[in-house]
């Protein structure tokens, strides 16, 4: 294990200033080079303590800003249109960078890791995924995935579009049906 200062909120771990104890891959593969935290040695606490307050009102100052931010873009809703079979799943997925992508498109200019996907979207649908402005902000954007704009007007209404297609497959087979048994 090593230890670590960190040098911003790390989800799961603990806040800035925080002395932490990590396996030696996620200090070296992760928060080191991501610059989240700095080795725990006798030199870096003293000037950590001396920096202290400094790198609190830098922190604080960024926060605002995301905070800012976060109420500007409340309620975002980004549409992806996407091709999918008759049972609603997708020939392809929904990645963290198509949603930074279409994050960018609406105005919220965003690098694709802040986005926090925990698997890609695989389905049509609408899902909620967080947008990390900064360590403390968390910003809910609704992407709704359709294959057709069309698709995307009626799912943000609520309607399903899927239960509607199989309504009309079943009136067909009745109306096949009803024909047959008529000749």
């Amino acid at each position: 294990m090593i230890e670590l200062i960190l040098m911003q909120r790390v989800e799961k771990l603990g806040q800035m200033g925080e002395l932490v104890k990590v396996k030696p891959g996620y200090a070296r593969n992760y928060l080191l080079p991501q610059g989240k935290a700095i080795r725990a040695t006798k030199a870096n606490i003293a000037q950590f303590e001396a920096q202290r307050a400094q790198l609190v009102a830098q922190n604080l100052k960024r926060r605002e800003e995301a905070e800012r931010v976060a109420e500007r873009m409340e309620g975002l809703s980004v549409v992806l249109i996407r091709s999918a079979g008759e049972s609603g799943s997708l020939y392809g997925s929904v990645s963290a960078r198509d949603i930074a992508e279409a994050c960018k498109a609406a105005g919220l200019n965003i690098p694709r890791q802040q986005v926090l996907l925990d698997a890609p979207i695989k389905t049509l649908g609408i899902a909620t995924v967080r947008v990390e402005l900064h360590p403390e902000v968390l910003l809910p954007v609704v992407v709704n995935v359709a294959r057709s704009p069309e698709e995307a007007e009626k799912q943000a209404r609520g309607e399903e579009i899927l239960r509607e297609e199989e309504v009309t497959l079943e009136e067909e087979l009745v109306a096949e049906l009803g024909a047959a048994t008529r000749e």
